[in-house]
């Protein structure tokens, strides 16, 4: 299948394995005007309004403007269709199927009806919404970063999606730490926007998109090798405020941190072996360092969720706080903190960190070596198949 020509913006991803259906209510939002045909002026203003919608209106609609894009660009569907493997285009390939030989200039038409609607269902745009965040010069789509009181705080910014991590944000996160670890600032925030702190990986990061399997896992890896790399050489103390539940490599990583507090709703979960996967973060050496064999197995092998009591009685949380006071209590403390002598902080880090940063990296290289197997493998994609058909009939 040719690549994409059009690009949603991150909270358009596709999460669910949902084939497109004819849907009542999405026939009612597509009908061809009787002009039958709008301009290429019209198409190209339609997929500047796309760009900035705001709320995600769902797969089958996704699935529907994607089809409309490329039978107005491209005509009927003629390409060949996707390998069982390659669900996510294979979903992508019925929707354009489906739309038979309707003409370009009513598929255009059609596009720009569907496009109208959906900015018209979300009423007038409001300014308070953050899209983009700006420090020193960087802008990010899927952060809010920001430097106050000699700290530097990275928010995940999806919180429509739980805070899931797209390839896109972990490039993001990369940047805002390396930033950070150069900026003014005494000590680092990470948190997340919302009522969740970060649901771990959003799932569309194993969509094929281009390449083999084998080449998707490798690059898959490559960026996890260095996203965890991020981490492990930061300079300046990191903090995780912990505002809400938090799964996955979220959780794996705060073996890495040096302060992690939590609200008391919060809890930690790393579905690996649901999916078909395994541990990463540094959790296979991180968590049994911490919490013992038993204990790190029973988390990482098996998927018991911590409450964030429990996490914190087995060393993984510093402190927990009541939701109710959990932000004034944790930023008054921190603003504390970060009025200590900034170079006193970071060489008492290094010291701490000195004596394990070379295991941590040889640690971190064999998880990732562990984790393209996995990703290769028909065990993985059928527990992801599995839990992508789950999903789907909630």
């Amino acid at each position: 299948m040719a690549a994409v020509a059009l690009q949603f913006p991150a909270p358009w991803r596709f999460v669910n394995l949902v084939r497109f259906s004819t849907n009542p209510s999405l026939k009612s939002h597509t009908t061809a005007s009787p002009m039958m045909g709008a301009t290429v002026e019209q198409f190209e203003q339609a997929k500047v309004k796309l760009s900035a919608l705001r709320n995600d209106p769902g797969n089958e609609v996704k699935l529907k403007v994607y089809a409309l894009f490329k039978q107005a660009t491209q005509g009927p569907c003629n390409t060949a269709k996707p390998g069982m493997l390659d669900f996510v285009n294979k979903a992508k390939w019925d929707a354009w199927k489906s739309l038979g030989s309707i003409s370009q200039e009513e598929a255009r038409q059609q596009y720009c009806d569907l496009i109208g609607s959906l900015v018209e269902a979300e009423g007038p745009s409001t300014t308070e919404e953050a899209v983009t965040s700006t420090v020193s010069g960087a802008a990010y789509k899927t952060l809010l970063v920001n430097t106050e009181d000699d700290i530097t705080t990275i928010k995940l910014n999806r919180p429509a999606k739980k805070n899931a991590i797209t390839n896109e944000m972990y490039n993001e996160i990369i940047a805002a730490l390396e930033q950070a670890a150069k900026d003014d600032s005494v000590i680092t925030v990470i948190t997340g926007a919302g009522d969740f702190y970060c649901s771990g990986n959003d799932l569309t990061n194993f969509q094929l998109q281009h390449g083999s399997v084998e080449e998707m896992a490798k690059r898959g890896g490559e960026l996890l090798r260095k996203y965890v790399r991020a981490y492990i050489d930061f300079p300046k103390p990191l903090v995780a405020v912990v505002n809400g539940p938090a799964v996955g490599i979220s959780v794996t990583l705060l073996g890495l941190f040096d302060l992690v507090y939590a609200t008391e709703r919060a809890t930690f979960h790393t579905p690996f072996s649901q999916l078909g996967q395994s541990a990463e973060g540094c959790s296979s050496y991180t968590f049994p360092k911490m919490m013992g064999t038993a204990k790190a197995s029973e988390i990482l092998l098996f998927n018991k969720k911590l409450t964030a009591v429990k996490a914190c009685e087995l060393g993984l949380v510093t402190e927990v706080f009541p939701d109710s006071s959990f932000q004034s209590e944790v930023w008054t403390r921190l603003k504390t903190y970060a009025k200590l002598p900034r170079n006193s902080l970071a060489f008492s880090k290094q010291l701490i960190r000195s004596v394990e940063k070379e295991h941590l990296y040889a640690v971190n290289d064999a998880e990732v070596e562990c984790l393209i197997g996995r990703w290769m493998s028909d065990e993985c994609f059928n527990a992801i198949m599995s839990f992508f058909q789950a999903k789907a009939k909630l």
